[in-house]
């Protein structure tokens, strides 16, 4: 990982109807050392984080001009400075008209990687410490947080400039809660959502699910626990779901056998990439209800081993209890009886 630029600013908005006020730093070139540890933690949190968006820039300039002074600085016709200037100031005017208090630091990082360039737009948000002062006399300070990230855009600078139409090159981080200030930051990157994740996860499921029942009975189940595996990594490094990848992965002796099965079973993108909801995903290899005050989960893989429904009874019948769970339910049969 490489930082080519970053650039931070710090907003804030405490009294709505007022101007904001915004205090920026200076542009860094490759800054290194902690600036890297900080990216990289940013990113980790970045990887994680379930719901994401995709999309790419909205076509109203006029309205979203982010993507034309980005473009600019690609095309080395105006410097990171001038960009970062013109964004700070976007930034400012969108949150003098905001209704609701606000603070944190926005962040554009430039990082160059082995396979591409991409960017960040982060808000970085802060934590109240306590610390001693010079005097030894308790003060409070705010740091920054290292465990939240709720607003973020990652574009892929490749992808975006190749004019690949069937490219989703935006991934948004939205959290809930952020309200007014998360919409703001929605106009500021210019994100329009082309993707539907939940279609998405459900065209996953079932070109996996059909496949798995194609296949021999004793390798369904490896088929759906391979694919969840799958799934699970891309989501660790923030990265969709090739199908051709995938079938790869699933079948090294016929890499491209899932892949035709998928094309000639389901609606696939004409990208061959998908988003599915990794919490969603799941559902390939576990099995998990609640209601009633009850609430059950076991292994897909245990379903007639260890775990057998009788459809006519509409009842379950758990064997090999796990030990934990054996014992609470011994220790409280035996209070009660006491």
């Amino acid at each position: 990982m490489a930082i080519k630029h970053l650039r931070v600013a710090f907003a804030s908005q405490y009294q709505p109807g007022q101007p904001a006020r915004m205090q920026a730093g200076a542009p860094l070139q490759e800054p290194g050392g902690d600036y890297e540890m900080l990216h990289k933690q940013m990113k980790r949190l970045f990887n994680s984080k379930p719901g994401k968006k995709y999309g790419r820039f909205s076509e109203d300039i006029g309205e979203n001009p982010f993507s034309a002074w980005l473009k600019d600085y690609l095309e080395d016709k105006q410097t990171f400075a001038s960009l970062t200037d013109r964004l700070f100031g976007q930034w400012q005017e969108l949150l003098n008209g905001a209704q609701e208090e606000f603070s944190g630091h926005l962040m554009l990082v430039h990082e160059a990687l082995a396979d591409g360039e991409v960017a960040y737009l982060l808000i970085l948000e802060s934590d109240s410490a306590l610390r001693f002062d010079g005097n030894q006399a308790l003060d409070s300070t705010d740091v920054l947080s290292l465990s939240r990230l709720n607003l973020a855009v990652r574009i892929e600078l490749d992808d975006w400039l190749s004019g690949n139409t069937s490219e989703n090159y935006l991934t948004l981080v939205h959290g809930r809660g952020t309200g007014e200030a998360g919409e703001l930051f929605i106009r500021l990157c210019g994100f329009t959502n082309q993707v539907d994740v939940e279609k998405e996860t459900l065209t996953f499921l079932d070109a996996v699910e059909a496949f798995a029942k194609s296949s021999e009975p004793e390798e369904a189940g490896k088929v759906r626990a391979r694919a969840y595996e799958f799934c699970k990594e891309q989501h660790a490094l923030g990265e969709p779901v090739e199908i051709s990848a995938l079938s790869g992965y699933l079948d090294e002796s016929q890499p491209e056998r899932f892949r035709e099965f998928a094309s000639q079973t389901a609606e696939m993108p004409e990208s061959g990439v998908l988003h599915p909801d990794h919490r969603k995903v799941k559902k390939l290899v576990r099995i998990a209800g609640s209601g009633g005050g009850m609430s059950v989960s076991f292994s897909s893989d245990l379903v007639n081993q260890a775990v057998y429904y009788d459809r006519d009874k509409d009842a379950l019948t758990i064997t090999r209890l796990p030990k934990a769970l054996r014992e609470q339910l011994q220790r409280y049969l035996e209070d009660r009886n006491d």
